[in-house]
């Protein structure tokens, strides 16, 4: 006969152990301290089992019936339900461990191995601030893209829309560790494109002057008047046309000059990765003179406090707003300029044969004269 709520709550222990059957074999033990359990006994591989099934009244009646129930399907599909139960139970210890924070943590130890401390330290405030209050404590393997998106929109709504981009890159590198590592099984930003999600940012153009410009400012760098290696660093920018902060921590270990070859490493690079700057006759020439200004240290253009830091990217700027360029020119605006030249230009340029990898987009050097 079923059991009531009456007669279970009205139940008390004996001198003897009692078992008060539910049916199904369902039943509720009372010890002869009056304590009650709930137990189910059943039958599995031809062995008799019985599961606990929590105590009375922190489990109901009704509860233990919708856990029989749970346990009877399990039975029914060939699933023992107390090894699923310590199944279950280990997947909830593994996640606990496997915790988003966790995971990119270990993710950035082994990342961070060669990538400088500036940028590894960068990646990891970044995580900290942003990512790992939103999903950090969730499970690795349960976090889905919604929940990145919400993240993304969160970090955006403040103005950050560089960081927002960046935070789901750095997110999914950490799925992608974890799916290798055999901690999750698929990347959720795989789902997400960033223009779906986050608004588009205005693009703006750093003040350049117009190519025809170009000779007349070329003539004012030759003639600057200010120190040699800031004249130098102009005229290296306008032949080599790259940024202002990659010109400006530029190493002389960097540069293979009877190779005519500068090769920027991954960190100093915007988006991480490797770059070659073929160089043209002109910009040997200003290295080798740049070389006997500077060449007794281990960068092209050091700051004047000498403190081991290079000179700062406010350098340029400045020469030019001396010169007369004050908001129609920027270090940055060489770079435009060249990149709108290059761009109309294409049909003009023909192969070379410059030693870099044969994968890498290779173009002539640009020959700009200073006369």
């Amino acid at each position: 006969m079923a059991l009531s709520d009456t007669a279970v709550k009205k139940a008390r222990g004996t001198d003897k152990v009692q078992k008060l059957s539910d049916g199904g074999g369902l039943y509720l033990h009372i010890a002869v301290t009056g304590s009650k359990l709930w137990r189910l006994a059943y039958r599995f591989d031809a062995k008799q089992k019985t599961m606990a099934l929590g105590a009375y009244p922190d489990v109901s009646l009704a509860q233990a019936r919708e856990a029989r129930e749970v346990a009877r399907k399990l039975l029914a599909s060939g699933v023992d339900p107390m090894a699923q139960r310590h199944a279950d139970k280990h997947a909830r210890q593994i996640a606990g461990v496997n915790t988003f924070e966790a995971v990119a943590r270990e993710w950035h130890a082994h990342w961070k191995a060669t990538r400088s401390d500036s940028h590894t330290i960068q990646v990891l405030r970044r995580f900290e601030a942003d990512v790992f209050p939103m999903i950090g404590s969730r499970p690795v393997r349960d976090v889905e893209a919604p929940e990145l998106v919400k993240m993304a929109k969160l970090i955006a709504e403040r103005g950050a829309l560089d960081l927002a981009a960046r935070a789901l890159q750095s997110t999914s590198q950490v799925f992608l560790y974890a799916i290798a590592h055999g901690k999750a099984s698929r990347n959720p930003t795989a789902d997400i494109r960033p223009s779906d999600v986050l608004p588009e940012r205005k693009a703006t153009n750093y003040a350049r002057v117009d190519a025809r410009e170009l000779p007349a400012l070329l003539r004012k760098i030759e003639g600057y008047q200010g120190t040699p290696v800031t004249r130098l660093a102009m005229k290296l920018m306008a032949l080599t046309f790259v940024r202002t902060g990659e010109l400006i921590g530029a190493h002389w270990s960097e540069f293979d000059l009877d190779a005519a070859r500068w090769d920027i490493p991954a960190e100093r690079m915007k988006m991480k990765t490797p770059h070659i700057v073929p160089l043209s006759t002109q910009a040997l020439e200003v290295l080798r003179v740049l070389h006997g200004v500077s060449g007794h240290g281990a960068m092209l253009f050091p700051g004047e406090r000498k403190n081991g830091k290079p000179m700062s990217n406010n350098t340029i700027l400045m020469a030019l707003d001396r010169m007369g360029y004050k908001g129609r020119m920027t270090g940055h605006g060489f770079r435009g300029i060249a990149s709108t030249l290059l761009r109309v230009s294409t049909t003009h340029i023909s192969s070379c044969n410059w030693p870099m990898p044969s994968a890498m987009p290779c173009r002539r050097p640009t020959t700009m004269r200073f006369t």
